[in-house]
């Protein structure tokens, strides 16, 4: 399904940053949107910027405008509860609160480029607590596969260079372990989940189970993450803005980190 809408928002968030400009770096975790971006394999369309007008008006000014065409799911983008949740929060619906705040990496990239099935595992996240401590309350969790080298190749990235239903089959990425979801939501404090590949579910899901626990609990998900290898493992303050799509599954989505000095 095509969505077709004008860039003209303005945006305002209530987070409390506890950084300030003057003692932090800013990292932008958005690919560009335009004719490379990846979607999802059946996806019919991509991206699509669409000239309106382009050059000298009649009144002997310069003016350019487009409107853009492209499905929810793409780039980098949001996952909206409703996507996998029947009755959860759309794009609109989501509170400013779980789309910033203070967020952690736990890289797992040495044993996901070994395995392009890999699942991310309760270890991993444990292993993580045991150099850094325990994962504070309400935090925003990113993984890091290494995965985010490949983009814009779909061969690389996604495990395939097919298109279409028939390319589903042979998807190979990681992803995020159920059992994994299932205990973060119940032991941990999370408000969204970031990953610098296509889904928090690996390539070769056929349930989404992951997107259903964690979607279920009305906590959103940030797909096709880039420059995680940029960012340290805490001391992270994430600002992610979607597009503000009325009754959305998902939207295109800018994403920034703060990185404290």
């Amino acid at each position: 399904m095509k969505l077709i809408f004008f860039i003209s928002i303005i945006l305002f968030t209530s987070c409390s940053n506890p950084y300030g400009e003057k003692s932090s770096t800013l990292i932008d975790l958005t690919y560009t949107l335009d004719s490379s971006t990846l979607f999802w394999p059946n996806n019919t369309s991509g991206f699509e910027h669409i000239l309106d007008f382009k050059g000298k008006t009649k009144k002997g000014y310069y003016y350019s405008s487009y409107k853009i065409c492209t499905p929810e799911h793409g780039g980098t983008h949001l996952d909206a509860p409703i996507h996998f949740a029947e009755g959860k929060q759309s794009v609109e619906q989501i509170p400013l609160n779980n789309l910033c705040g203070e967020a952690i990496v736990i890289d797992i990239s040495e044993s996901a480029l070994a395995n392009r099935d890999y699942l991310i595992s309760i270890n991993d996240i444990t292993n993580w607590e045991k150099t850094n401590g325990e994962l504070p309350q309400k935090i925003i969790i990113l993984f890091r596969t290494g995965y985010g080298k490949f983009y814009p190749n779909r061969k690389e990235y996604f495990g395939t260079e097919l298109k279409g239903d028939t390319a589903i089959p042979f998807l190979h990425f990681p992803g995020i372990d159920p059992k994994t979801a299932q205990w973060l939501v119940d032991n941990r404090s999370v408000k969204a989940i970031g990953i610098d590949v296509a889904s928090i579910d690996y390539g070769q899901s056929t349930d989404f189970k992951t997107h259903q626990i964690f979607l279920g609990k009305n906590i959103p998900a940030f797909e096709n993450l880039a420059q995680l290898d940029k960012l340290p493992f805490k001391g992270i303050y994430i600002t992610a803005l979607p597009m503000k799509i009325g009754g959305g599954s998902g939207a295109p989505l800018r994403i920034i980190a703060e990185i404290a000095k």
